[in-house]
Formats: structure tokens, sequence, C-alpha cells
């Protein structure tokens, strides 16, 4: 796994092995970010189920200004600081379920990364968790990726959706009609 462009183009980062871990691969995330390019500089983003903190850490490589990184795991968030230590970045970790993260986390973000375990079924509660604290800048963007083709809640707008074989991706948008 590695850093696709930015400033950190090109360096590896620390990852985990096994079966059960499935971090986004580098296909998924160099089309993710292509997409998401326009929106980086300056952003604020949470990487709500950081694992190795490769989404956030590719946000920060391309211009984002501040990152919250959230897992449930202390292995996961001990590998993340690790990743971020190698670039020379910095970052705000949390070691929350992904409710009492977005029940605490202060501030509004421009980019909010939901990468849960696949077989999970978190999407309708993060967006209503997300809309309810009012943690989305004007324009901002959550972005889940699953097995499945996710529908836009009420509320929600489905700004865009990708399919990559098995993984599928889903940018969700706030609603102000």
């Amino acid at each position: 796994m590695r850093i696709i462009a930015g400033k950190y183009r090109g360096r590896v980062l620390a990852q985990f092995r096994g079966k059960e871990i499935r971090p986004t691969s580098d296909r998924v995330k160099e089309s993710l970010f292509q997409i998401l390019s326009a929106r980086l500089a300056g952003a604020r983003v949470l990487d709500l189920f950081c694992g190795s903190g490769a989404l956030g850490i590719e946000a920060l490589s391309r211009g984002a200004k501040y990152a919250v990184f959230n897992d449930l795991s202390a292995e996961s968030l001990a590998l993340c600081k690790k990743n971020l230590a190698a670039v020379g970045e910095q970052g705000e970790l949390h070691c929350l379920d992904y409710k009492s993260c977005l029940k605490t986390v202060s501030g509004k973000f421009d980019l909010i990364f939901s990468d849960p375990p696949y077989l999970s079924d978190f999407t309708e509660e993060i967006l209503r968790l997300v809309a309810e604290r009012e943690l989305m800048r004007e324009n901002g963007l959550v972005i889940c990726e699953s097995e499945r083709e996710e529908a836009a809640p009420s509320g929600w707008d489905l700004y865009d959706f990708r399919s990559y074989g098995r993984t599928k991706i889903a940018m969700f948008q706030r609603s102000f009609s």
C-alpha cells in the first residue's frame, strides 16, 4: 500500500496482514482521489474507520489541511500513528466506535471517509449522526465504501457512485432543497 500522489507520492505505508483486513486498493484510491482532487486543498477530513490511516494520509498528501483519524482498534491507531510519523504528519486520533466518534468530534468537515468492515450496515446511521450534529461544511461529502450499492436516505443526495468489482463507493452530500 502506497501513497498515490501529492507531496508524499510513492511512500509505502505499513499495513496489516491477514485475510480479514481489507485496505482500499491503490486502483480504487487513485480513482477516488481524482474525483475529489478539487476538494482537497485546505480540506478538513475525518477518516472514521481509519485502519492504517491510508485515506486520511492520502488526503493530507494532496493538500488537506487537517485530518482526524478514528478506529475502535488500538492496534489500528498504533499503525496509523506510525504511518503519520513516517510521512512527518500529525493528526487528531480517537479510539472510539463510530457512533461515539461522531457524537464527540468537534468542528465541520469537508470530507468524511467511511470504510467500515464490509459486512456492516452503518451508512444510514452515520449519515443521520453527521446531519444531526451538523458535521459537514456546505458541499461536503461523506464517502462510503462497501460491497453493496447504497441509497441516499432522506436529507441526503447521492453525489456520485462508482463500482470497482466487489468495491462500491457512494458519495453523499446534504440536500438542502
